[in-house]
């Protein structure tokens, strides 16, 4: 098949005409630095390139779909982070965004620490050797056994997300003979202009103690009062994908005034403070992400000040970035099966993967970009509507973005920003197996998280 056989969809004229979408990029073969990794570029024929090694290559040895995880530029976020908020602070990474023993090895060795939020994430920071100290532990519903587990290995701080856990933290604490340290987390009543299911400090959800009607007060009596406990400080976190720090400078607010009252009812001040993560990354070239010193400055200076205002002494502060760091450093590499232009609408683009690799667009309505990176085009932009393979009309990766007019099967394209909450979320929808994640690295590849097969579905199936 030729490279102009099938019949072209609508072509950007048309489309601006209808006022929807915005222009396409001028040259489709440039790319947007604030999408992709570091060492990102095209080669002299046009074709992608990641860590010096040709996409054609990875993709012959590693197949599609697949993840490709620029670990240089993963390194160097790390090293951002770190010394953006200094010595007298603590960066945790959340391991939720993308966690693998690779991962925790280039943590510990940048010198992060780690937020995890399961026993298989504790697992998987333990058996990499992470240093339990360095580990914090989130989660809502903390079984008994995660709790166990986490006690007797020495955790350095356990997040107290309900009054039942307060208990039951101590309880198992006293039972090892311990003084387990703990943080409250709190909902502080902010709005994070965010997509509701990732907005988490308002009082309706599932996380935390809420501070408007006297709980988080009531949570913190009880923490000081039982032996078991070590209570360090609160924790709030507001949301996913933000890019407004007006939110966090509400948070921060409200989270010093608790501190105050609790150092005028029980003469403590505690000595740290977690304000979370969920600082936003560039999916699209309309989004503006804060460089880390910036959100450490802004952090720094909100906390300083709320607390001179309280005359507190200025508590630690805590930050949990996960997508903020794993987020662009990786895309996921699909070939292209069949095209089907609507005439009059979009084309739509049909991959070898989808929504069992990347359900953000279903479950958020996510954006991402796109690229034709196996080769340069001096074709015009078509409106296209990136799909995968599945049983689901709901089985999209890009909505609608711009691909060159002469897109074939066989053609390599490329989703930017996949890092983070993919393959943590993927799935085996339709029995699809999980792609691999290969960390790219000085025109070297390795993977670090192999591709699911055929047996290893068959495996669990014991019926």
């Amino acid at each position: 098949m030729s490279r102009s056989a099938h019949p072209a969809g609508p072509r950007h004229a048309d489309v601006l005409t209808e006022g929807h979408y915005s222009a396409p990029a001028a040259d489709l073969n440039v790319l947007d630095e604030k999408v992709w990794s570091r060492t990102v570029t095209r080669d002299a024929d046009g074709a992608l390139t990641v860590g010096g090694i040709a996409v054609a290559r990875l993709a012959e040895e590693f197949g599609t779909p697949a993840y490709f995880l620029d670990e240089s530029d993963f390194r160097a976020r790390c090293r951002a982070w770190s010394e953006a908020f200094g010595p007298d602070a603590d960066v945790f990474y959340a391991g939720k965004a993308f966690l693998s023993r690779a991962v925790v090895r280039w943590l510990k060795e940048e010198g992060l620490n780690l937020d995890v939020c399961s026993g298989g994430e504790l697992t998987t920071a333990l058996d990499a050797g992470m240093p339990a100290e360095r580990i914090a532990f989130h989660g809502n519903n903390k079984t008994v056994a995660e709790i166990e587990r986490a006690v007797e290995a020495g955790i350095g701080r356990i997040v107290l997300d309900s009054f039942q856990e307060i208990v039951r933290v101590a309880h198992i604490a006293q039972r090892h003979g311990v003084r387990q340290r703990v943080q409250i987390r709190v909902t502080v009543g902010v709005e994070a202009h965010t997509h509701e299911f990732i907005a988490t400090a308002h009082e309706d959800q599932k996380f935390g103690i809420a501070l408007a009607d006297g709980q988080a007060a009531e949570a913190v009596r009880r923490a000081l009062s039982l032996d078991g406990l070590d209570l360090i400080g609160v924790h709030s976190h507001i949301g996913s994908q933000i890019f407004d720090m007006a939110g966090f400078e509400v948070s921060a607010r409200r989270v010093v005034q608790l501190l105050a009252e609790i150092r005028d009812e029980h003469g403590v001040e505690l000595p740290e403070i977690d304000l979370g993560g969920g600082l936003g990354i560039a999916y699209t070239s309309e989004d503006d992400p804060r460089e880390p010193h910036e959100i450490a400055k802004a952090l720094s200076d909100i906390v300083t000040r709320e607390c001179e205002s309280a005359k507190l002494r200025t508590p630690r502060i805590s930050v949990e970035p996960g997508r903020a760091i794993v987020g662009p450093t990786a895309f996921t590499l699909y070939e292209v099966g069949t095209i089907k232009p609507l005439e009059g609408l979009r084309t739509y683009v049909s991959v070898d993967g989808g929504m069992s690799d990347n359900i953000r667009t279903a479950l958020y309505d996510a954006e991402y970009s796109v690229a034709l990176v196996s080769r340069a085009s001096d074709a015009e932009p078509m409106l296209v509507r990136v799909v995968g393979k599945h049983c689901e009309s709901g089985d999209i990766v890009v909505k609608d973005a711009f691909l060159p007019a002469d897109l074939a099967p066989g053609d390599l394209i490329a989703v930017p920003a996949t890092g983070a909450y993919c393959r943590s979320m993927a799935s085996n929808y339709n029995h699809a197996l999980r792609p691999p994640v290969v960390a790219v690295r000085d025109g070297e590849a390795r993977v670090i998280v192999r591709r699911e097969t055929e047996e290893d579905l068959l495996r669990l199936d014991v019926g």
